[in-house]
């Protein structure tokens, strides 16, 4: 019988040293399938591993699925590539759980390292300039697109709304640090918590499951058991790993380059990254445009449009960022040898502690499951985070849409508002274009940056001015 097969499977790998449910080139093969599926940010992401593992291959059971997504969703970093980590880890042991996550992001990171050299070599060309003209609108409609989503999910309570209000304007007004913002919404959420704890209470959405039983039974826990010594060593491992490369670039380079700073500065970004990319992405834009200068606030934009152009996380822009910065401030080395280094080491940086997070609490799943604490700590978080992602919607417009800027101030507010004389006439018509095939035709990403670049194309051949 399937159940019984799927059973005894899961028992005998349970107690193997491989822990091999399903044969390692087999699961190395279909996460190297998925990883070329990835577009369309987490949503679509998490959609391509339920529909691969869940339904087709019966591997993990829609339960078990989302159980492990539940975990992921609790800790910063790009949860798609950590529920890929968890479930490969359940196939597969560690060495299955580096495969997945490995595989889940490497297309994405060879795609955008050409996509970062080629705007970077022909980014000033005629051509470039009107498809970055085009695309740039179309991230700000998806973005908006993503502040509704994740509303609707969010912000079900009158107190949950306040939060999210909140944290736009500490942001956007107040200009409070994003990781005061991500704490002080995770204490807010606990308070409410326990003062109304029927506020944070999310469904779980454990649906039918009518397919034939999976290799890994949705009540089986993993076989390694949590324990002080296995999580010291993770630990201890993880981190030379993670910071280890980094050490060795500040020690050539010096710990005042571009390479150090970048390394740094995306290693504590890896660590506050609640609520997906885009939650974290106008604080990244904040300090990489305006502090340290390493590419200009329309630049961002575009490198937001050719990430969610690749496969993979589109946390994955800050290669992009990390590129245009150390080719411009290459210090002795070629600027391109600059480029690819900084790309790597942020990339690096960004990505590895994923890996930490999962292999260290993996194991105590079970325990964290239930914790209402926790569970309202997170509702307070998420939905701070339709705060953030609006914050973020805001800058993109503000510069996509009018060609000068300025910071308006009442006492301790400050707010960046567009210089309304100067509208850029086709970025304008072009956004309206954008919301009306993502929120009335409902386009998916790839088809909308489509028509937005060729739009952008099309309005070179034209005498209106493009930025």
């Amino acid at each position: 019988m399937p159940g019984a097969r799927g059973e005894s499977s899961w028992n005998r790998a349970a107690g193997s040293a491989q822990f091999d449910v399903v044969p390692f080139r087999d699961a190395a093969r279909t996460w190297f399938r998925i990883s070329l599926q990835t577009f369309g940010g987490p949503a679509g992401q998490i959609a391509v591993m339920q529909r691969t593992l869940v339904e087709e291959r019966r591997w993990i059971g829609q339960r078990r699925f989302l159980h492990a997504l539940n975990y992921c969703m609790l800790l910063p970093g790009p949860e798609a590539q950590q529920l890929a980590v968890y479930i490969g880890w359940l196939l597969n042991g560690t060495r299955g759980g580096l495969v997945a996550g490995t595989l889940f992001v490497l297309p994405g990171v060879l795609a955008l390292l050409a996509l970062s050299a080629a705007y970077v070599a022909f980014g000033t060309t005629a051509a470039i300039t009107a498809l970055f003209a085009g695309v740039a609108p179309a991230v700000v409609a998806i973005v908006v697109q993503a502040v509704v989503r994740v509303g609707k999910r969010a912000l079900g309570h009158p107190a949950l709304m306040g939060v999210a209000v909140g944290a736009f304007l500490a942001l956007a007004v107040l200009r409070v640090p994003f990781p005061a913002v991500v704490a002080g919404a995770a204490v807010v959420g606990w308070v409410v918590g326990r003062v109304a704890p029927h506020v944070p209470h999310h469904a779980a959405g454990h649906g039918e499951d009518p397919g034939a039983p999976p290799l890994i039974p949705d009540d089986a826990l993993h076989a390694e058991r949590p324990s002080g010594r296995r999580a010291a060593r993770v630990l201890v491992v993880g981190l030379l790993i993670w910071l280890l490369p980094l050490a060795v670039v500040a020690a050539l380079t010096g710990t005042g380059s571009v390479f150090t700073t970048q390394g740094l500065f995306f290693s504590g970004t890896a660590l506050i990254t609640f609520g997906g990319a885009y939650a974290v992405l106008a604080y990244v834009a904040q300090r990489a445009v305006e502090v340290y200068g390493w590419l200009g606030p329309g630049e961002m934009v575009r490198g937001l449009a050719l990430a969610e152009t690749t496969p993979g996380p589109l946390i994955m822009v800050v290669q992009f960022v990390a590129f245009l910065g150390a080719y411009r401030d290459p210090g002795g080395l070629n600027p391109w040898a600059a480029a690819l280094l900084g790309a790597l080491i942020t990339t690096w940086v960004t990505f590895v502690p994923c890996f930490i997070f999962i292999f260290l609490g993996a194991p105590y799943v079970e325990r964290l499951r239930g914790n209402h604490a926790l569970s309202s700590a997170l509702t307070g978080i998420t939905a701070a985070v339709v705060g953030v992602i609006a914050n973020l919607a805001l800058y993109f417009a503000v510069h996509t849409l009018f060609a000068s800027t300025r910071t308006a101030g009442w006492g301790p507010f400050r707010l960046l508002v567009p210089e309304f004389s100067t509208p850029r006439q086709v970025p304008l018509v072009i956004t309206v274009v954008a919301f009306v095939v993502v929120f009335g035709l409902r386009w998916s990403v790839p088809r909308t940056l489509g028509i937005c670049a060729a739009l952008g194309l099309l309005a070179a051949l034209t005498p209106l001015p493009m930025t």
